[in-house]
């Protein structure tokens, strides 16, 4: 029968407890070590950010469009008042107002003939102008009247009518009357004085 050494056992007891207390010693160590970051990580101070949102620029506003091109209104032009003064015929007999209203000498207008045939000729220095009616004059009435009349073998004036009217009766017949101021030679046929027709215009107007 053997018996252990008690210096031995205590020996080893003294190591096995040493081995305890260095781990437990490592075991608080990491323990109170981990606590303390802990801590200090909770205790920390939170920075917080707000992230504010990013906003998304608006859409750009799509171009104007472009103005329309109308073309451009034509350049004004005024009327053109149109006024043909055309000329008194050859047996045209101008009446105008003047301080005292006249009727220019009438010159015959010659018709047509044959070779052995003459017209009537209107004798202009023996034609007086016929006066322009006053009741004409305060009315503002004017035209030209054309008339056509018969002149004997005598070479007086048998008959006349209007072949154009001026559009006012005194006129028209102010010119019937001015025939009576007028002298006229009858026209011939191989030589011979014959009745024949003739013309004779009378053109009213008033002086401005």
């Amino acid at each position: 029968m053997s018996y252990a050494d008690p210096q031995d056992s205590s020996r080893r007891l003294t190591g096995l407890a040493f081995v305890v207390a260095l781990h437990v010693l490592l075991v608080y160590a990491l323990i109170n070590g981990l606590a303390k970051k802990i801590i200090e990580v909770v205790q920390a101070p939170l920075e917080t950010k707000i992230i504010e949102e990013v906003k998304k620029p608006p859409p750009d506003k799509p171009p104007p469009p472009p103005p329309k091109m109308t073309a451009p209104p034509p350049p004004f032009i005024p009327p053109v008042e149109v006024r043909i003064d055309a000329p008194p015929s050859p047996s045209a007999i101008t009446a105008v107002s003047a301080v005292k209203p006249a009727v220019e000498a009438p010159i015959q207008r010659p018709a047509p003939v044959g070779p052995s045939r003459t017209p009537a000729v209107v004798d202009a220095g023996k034609c007086a102008k016929p006066e322009y009616p006053p009741a004409s004059i305060r009315a503002q009435e004017t035209g030209l009247v054309v008339l056509q009349f018969l002149i004997g073998a005598d070479s007086s004036v048998i008959d006349s009518k209007i072949e154009r009217s001026s559009g006012f009766r005194r006129l028209d017949e102010a010119a019937k009357r001015g025939l009576s101021l007028c002298k006229f030679k009858a026209g011939t046929e191989e030589g011979k004085a014959v009745q024949s027709w003739a013309r004779i215009e009378y053109l009213w107007k008033l002086d401005e």
